[in-house]
């Protein structure tokens, strides 16, 4: 593309520009959002996961426990 010359063509190409950076903003935040929900996702179901196997731990524990002998 030319060097625009008129006075008009370079506020179009300044706002064109302006519009651009602020999609790629938009863009990048979304991919932080979204990288961050899967974080999040993934910790919520390790810890779901930890706290089964405490259950099914302290389960087996009371029924092997001293009052079931």
């Amino acid at each position: 593309m030319t060097e625009p010359t008129s006075h008009v063509e370079r506020q179009i190409a300044a706002r064109i520009q302006a519009a651009k950076v602020k999609v790629q903003a938009a863009q990048e935040r979304r991919d932080e959002l979204s990288a961050a929900r899967r974080r999040g996702l993934a910790a919520r179901h390790a810890n779901k996961l930890r706290n089964l196997a405490d259950a099914e731990q302290r389960q087996a524990d009371d029924d092997t426990g001293p009052e079931a002998a």
